[in-house]
């Protein structure tokens, strides 16, 4: 499987969003997953005492790590070294995934198994390592799907939510040589006995981190799945990738961190594993002989500090995802890079420079749904706002022209009126076309262009009919 290409490879957001859109099958099974995610998050914060004061509470942590996170990251890296781990700082993707193949290398790695891991992903940290000559293999049952697949992940917590139950029986048929039933605990089952092995004769095992503990360092990994707990501890050597904004100074600011993320990633009050690592096994002689560190940044310290360094306060639980309108009808790979949904839109053309990637803001209906989802209360409808404001400040001379005489001609009531009369004369005399002449056609291929009919609501009010 090839890592994720950049997004300026892919078709455009438009072509992506319209063949997403039409694929009836696609859209059911994202409003059937998404809507239980959504149903069982509002029923696991409905049951807090204080939802919101939790909420508030985990973004006044947010933004105290963030104010000073180069000196959180520095302790961080102090205590996982002091515990006999070693620190990887990675400024580039390049240089994540480099560190990686090295580790891999110095050992003579044949088989890696991994556990979820986005970061990963926004590396292509798979195709890095498979070019070394390094085999690797995804133990998250979504991810192994997606792999197998040969796709990538449509969700940061549900990497397989754009397949149905019987569209994952035929991809894992063709591992089996034979026809899997649908039936989800036999697939399970399958993937068990498929996987199970692997742990065992791996050489490297590679993680996420959801959290890192500066006072102890601590690494925190949160899953549902036992894949997490084997790819840390069966292998010789355990490599574990973490976003720099990805740390708490606290067991303290932990604690508010569990407490949200598994009721808002899938409704739980817990996961059914919650991994703590300090160190590799040492005098305990269990686990991994070496622990290595990767701290990447890849663009996150220019966002750092900026008008859209809140976006560093996300917790990757996948809510925004669930809640928005525009998600639930085109899913994650229409989204075009690793991160998807509203968090994505933002992300994206933050940590890519291409045409495409500074598109995707303009993919939203600024509904605030995603804020509302928010369990550390990011206003990303805010922030997809002013990423539009960046990129009308870059836009041609013709656009800004165009956006500049619209402006002059609705703000005064005259010409205001001037054009809506205009505009109801053009219509009637071409009769609702079903699509607007040139360009325009791009806004109107998806809307209904209803003729105007009788007098407007100035005209009523000017009667004194209303």
């Amino acid at each position: 499987m090839s890592g994720p290409q950049p997004i300026d490879t892919e078709p455009s957001l438009r072509r992506r969003t319209a063949l997403a859109s039409s694929d009836a099958r696609l859209r059911a099974n994202l409003v059937r997953a998404s809507g239980t995610l959504g149903s069982r998050k509002a029923a696991a914060f409905g049951a807090l005492d204080d939802p919101e004061g939790l909420r508030h509470q985990a973004r006044a942590i947010r933004h105290r790590v963030l104010a000073r996170l180069p000196e959180v990251l520095e302790a961080l890296a102090d205590r996982v070294e002091a515990a006999g781990g070693r620190v990887h700082w990675a400024s580039t993707a390049a240089d994540a995934a480099d560190a990686v193949v090295a580790v891999a290398r110095s050992h003579g790695a044949r088989l890696a198994v991994k556990s979820k891991s986005m970061a990963s992903e926004e590396i292509g940290l798979n195709a890095a390592l498979e070019h070394a000559g390094v085999e690797v293999v995804e133990t998250d049952l979504g991810e192994w799907i997606v792999q197998v697949a040969e796709e990538t992940p449509s969700h940061i917590i549900v990497p397989a939510i754009h397949r149905d139950r019987a569209q994952i029986a035929r991809t894992l048929s063709t591992v089996a040589g034979r026809p899997l039933a649908d039936d989800p605990q036999e697939l399970a089952a399958f993937a068990r006995d498929q996987l199970r092995r692997r742990f065992l004769e791996a050489d490297i095992g590679i993680s996420g981190v959801n959290f890192g503990v500066a006072d102890t360092g601590t690494l925190v990994l949160v899953s549902n799945e036992g894949n997490g707990r084997m790819v840390t501890s069966m292998p010789p050597v355990h490599v574990a990738l973490m976003g720099m904004e990805r740390v708490v100074q606290t067991w303290a600011e932990l604690e508010v961190m569990l407490a949200l993320l598994p009721r808002a990633a899938t409704g739980q009050a817990i996961t059914s594993y919650v991994s703590l690592i300090t160190g590799p096994a040492g005098r305990l002689e269990e686990g991994p002989e070496e622990l290595h560190l990767v701290i990447l940044d890849n663009g996150r310290s220019d966002i750092l500090g900026s008008e859209f360094a809140e976006a560093l306060a996300c917790i990757r639980c996948g809510a925004c995802l669930n809640a928005c309108p525009v998600y639930r009808q085109v899913g994650g790979h229409a989204y075009g890079w690793v991160y998807p949904g509203p968090i994505g839109a933002v992300l994206t053309p933050l940590l890519q420079s291409s045409k495409s990637a500074q598109q995707l803001p303009q993919a939203s209906s600024l509904c605030a749904a995603c804020w509302e989802a928010c369990p550390v209360g990011i206003p990303l409808q805010d922030l997809l706002l002013g990423l539009r404001r960046r990129s009308a400040a870059g836009a041609g001379a013709g656009a800004r022209l165009a956006w500049e005489a619209w402006s002059r001609l609705w703000s005064r009531p005259a010409t205001y009126q001037a054009s809506l009369r205009a505009a109801s004369v053009a219509d009637r005399a071409a009769g609702s076309p079903a699509s607007l002449p040139g360009h325009l056609d791009r806004w109107s291929a998806g809307r209904d262009l209803p003729t105007a009919e009788g007098p407007t609501f100035r005209q009523l009010w000017d009667q004194g009919r209303i």
